[in-house]
């Protein structure tokens, strides 16, 4: 029996792929280094803020430098935890959430995002005491797709993995639930590099109307 649904952030609940791409300019500027486009921007995420920098300063340099990548990633997180006036949220998502709470459900939030970032984003969108556990990138000395991190937000939420549904967009995610033996929901309009067939999953949804009714079916 499903008792929570535990989610990613980024490219699954709100789209801040414009923000991200934002800042990341403006830290490339600051650093007199070319600037990067919306599309290679938003294939640099899913695997947290520190490699997000790297796949970038590798993107404009052809290399990465430990010292330029530290500096570079301290700029980044700090108008990351800024850079939410072009984030949306997908459709559907707040009745969505609505509804899973109207069920007794518990929710969970499970990011590769940096606990700051984060929740400066949910503050910003109004769902600072949405989520019962949220694990950021950094909560942990390792971040998804090790499976780590969904592992304590289940045990935060005092739960079993067959009690949960995992639901995200990505590579990162779909690795994450494999790895940790938990059941996957695929959202299809999030941040994926790959084919949606050659992605693991128990299920797939492109509007988050038809995500609840999935829920509750076998797998």
């Amino acid at each position: 029996m499903i008792r929570a649904v535990i989610f990613d952030l980024d490219g699954t609940l709100i789209d801040s792929a414009p923000d991200i791409h934002a800042a990341a300019n403006r830290v490339l500027e600051g650093a007199a280094l070319p600037l990067i486009s919306f599309e290679q921007s938003r294939s640099f995420v899913g695997r947290g803020a520190r490699v997000f920098v790297e796949r970038m300063e590798r993107a404009v340099t052809g290399r990465n430098d430990p010292s330029l990548t530290a500096d570079l990633h301290a700029r980044f997180l700090h108008f990351y935890e800024r850079a939410h006036e072009n984030t949306r949220i997908y459709p559907y998502v707040p009745e969505m959430l609505a509804e899973l709470r109207a069920k007794g459900l518990a929710l969970g939030l499970c990011t590769n995002k940096p606990m700051r970032p984060t929740q400066a984003a949910l503050m910003h969108l109004g769902w600072d005491s949405m989520f019962d556990v949220v694990i950021g990138g950094d909560s942990l000395a390792v971040a998804k797709p090790d499976p780590a991190p969904l592992l304590a937000v289940v045990s935060g939420l005092g739960l079993a993995l067959g009690d949960i549904v995992y639901i995200g967009d990505s590579e990162t995610d779909a690795e994450t639930a494999q790895r940790a033996g938990a059941r996957f929901g695929l959202y299809t309009e999030g941040y994926r590099n790959t084919p949606v067939e050659q992605i693991f999953h128990h299920f797939r949804f492109d509007d988050y109307r038809q995500m609840a009714g999935q829920l509750f079916q076998p797998s």
